[in-house]
């Protein structure tokens, strides 16, 4: 199965949880693309003690996950893109949403 996920949150327990999941699918053999939107951009740096997302990020990325933030509100926070999150378009989440056998939305 091909998942596709839409992180809207900067919250650091959803997104840790939001690539916990991924890294399951992908675990169990399904294919896994994440599309960062809205405060979602800023969850490489949402971490806190509790939660170490940029591991569970990379974790992510390392099991074949993709990662893909939206570069319009990267823009809006004057925030550049990343090796780990690098800048798409709605084009991209367009594709993301054609291909994806199924959506989940976090946040």
């Amino acid at each position: 199965m091909n998942i596709g996920m839409v992180l809207n949150t900067n919250d650091p327990e959803e997104v840790w949880n939001a690539f916990r999941f991924g890294v399951k699918a992908l675990g169990k053999g399904h294919k896994a693309s994440a599309f960062l939107f809205n405060k979602g951009v800023e969850a490489e740096t949402a971490g806190n003690g509790k939660f170490d997302i940029k591991g569970m990020m990379q974790n992510f990325r390392e099991n074949g996950g993709v990662i893909m933030a939206c570069g319009t509100c990267l823009k809006l926070r004057n925030k550049p893109g990343t090796a780990l999150c690098p800048i798409n378009t709605l084009d991209d989440l367009m594709q993301l949403v054609e291909t994806a056998d199924k959506i989940i939305s976090f946040g």
